[in-house]
């Protein structure tokens, strides 16, 4: 993986209402952030893995980070996150799940999948800045995190999971502020 990826945020969410309140969030937080809006799981396994009309990327060229709504047309972002954590050269970015309701299955079972934290919608700048430091990005997705087992650690120095992962009680306060 480059230490500069081309793009901080891969974006993927289906209602251009979300991603007009979400984006304005976005560049409160960092008005230089390079962020790829795509609409389906589809498109986003397709921007990931460089196919279809991203064909042109290279694979190994991974967004920072990324945010993904879990109720989208074509694959869920259930089916993208498995997807995602299955590929070794996609497996290590920071997931972030955007949702409209807090069911604590879900949420649970998106942990058990491996995401890295999940915030309610609308975003707030508040809620993705404690998220994004609680996973060691200071500035959208410079750092990518490996996942061993329930642990992580940062491709650039040992830290302990509870460093890197704000337990679901912590999300879940982050994104009622």
């Amino acid at each position: 993986m480059q230490d500069q990826p081309s793009i901080d945020i891969l974006f993927v969410e289906d209602n251009p209402f979300d991603v007009e309140l979400s984006m304005r969030t976005l560049r409160k937080c960092d008005p230089s952030a390079r962020i790829e809006v795509v609409h389906d799981g589809a498109e986003a396994l397709d921007f990931l893995f460089a196919s279809g009309q991203y064909s042109h990327r290279q694979v190994e060229d991974t967004p920072g980070m990324i945010l993904l709504d879990l109720k989208l047309p074509k694959l869920n972002g259930t089916q993208v996150l498995q997807w995602v954590r299955a590929d070794r050269r996609t497996k290590d970015i920071p997931v972030i799940v955007l949702t409209s309701f807090e069911d604590d299955r879900e949420v649970v079972e998106i942990y058990k999948l491996g995401v890295s934290g999940y915030l309610l919608k609308p975003l707030d700048q508040e809620g993705f800045l404690k998220v994004a430091a609680h996973l060691g990005i200071g500035s959208f997705g410079r750092t990518h995190t490996a996942h061993i087992g329930n642990h992580s650690r940062a491709s650039e120095g040992q830290k302990s999971a509870s460093e890197f992962y704000a337990p679901v009680e912590s999300c879940a306060a982050l994104s009622a502020k």
